[in-house]
């Protein structure tokens, strides 16, 4: 997989991709990252990229040709499965989604910033809108290193286990059960004594027990997403 982000402030990505394992997997050649400042595609003399909105309302704006000028440079060098916009409007994130698109091979991700970019551009180039949550952010660069992070470590390859991804939270439609490592009495905390008698078919029994239990209580939500999902007499 290979991710173009376009970014008007490239260097706040520096410090997330070349750590853990992000970095590893482009060290393994498994996945690219590539890292655009956008005002290497202005034509102002001191490198603009933004402008005040028409209309008058307050922020800047994003100009649609430097988005342009870097969109249609990439396209130019190869073909693309998704142009994705992270702004606060668009489509939530979640793990589905990142499964889907995990399946591609070459991304781009636009960063807004300031007010957000010209609409034309979204209307011309974007073909997934995508936001993280219900907030908004100084910027989308922060945004799109999540977005990179959740596609990567989908990838066969990346995580030492590659079962590991397939027990997430959500993959399922269920939060993840609790999970214990040595010692197995802490100050009088006790590991539950069933993940100790190496008894697979009962520990994977009390993992969906307790990954049905904790999802219940605290995202009813997707509790009741899961029994719907799996109860054909649930309306």
């Amino acid at each position: 997989m290979r991710i173009d982000i376009i970014t008007c402030l490239p260097k706040l990505l520096d410090s997330f991709f070349g750590h853990s394992i992000v970095k590893r997997a482009q060290e393994k050649r498994i996945a690219e990252v590539v890292v655009h400042d956008l005002r290497d595609y202005t034509l102002f003399k001191h490198r603009q990229v933004d402008d005040y909105s028409y209309g008058g309302s307050a922020g800047m704006v994003l100009m649609v040709e430097p988005i342009d000028r870097c969109i249609t440079a990439l396209k130019a060098e190869r073909g693309y499965d998704a142009v994705i916009y992270m702004t606060p409007d668009g489509k939530t994130f979640d793990q589905q989604t990142a499964n889907r698109f995990s399946l591609f091979k070459n991304i781009i991700i636009l960063c807004g910033h300031y007010k957000g970019v010209d609409e034309r551009a979204r209307q011309a180039f974007i073909t997934h809108e995508i936001s993280i949550g219900d907030y908004v952010l100084s910027g989308g660069e922060l945004a799109a290193a999540i977005v990179s992070d959740a596609l990567i470590r989908l990838i066969p390859g990346v995580l030492s286990d590659e079962t590991s991804a397939l027990t997430d939270s959500f993959q399922d439609s269920l939060l993840a059960p609790a999970v214990y490592t040595r010692p197995a009495d802490y100050n009088g905390m006790i590991v539950p004594e069933i993940l100790l008698s190496g008894n697979e078919k009962e520990i994977e029994k009390w993992r969906f027990e307790n990954a049905l239990q904790r999802t219940k209580e605290r995202r009813p939500d997707l509790y009741d997403k899961f029994v719907r999902g799996n109860d054909p007499d649930v309306k």
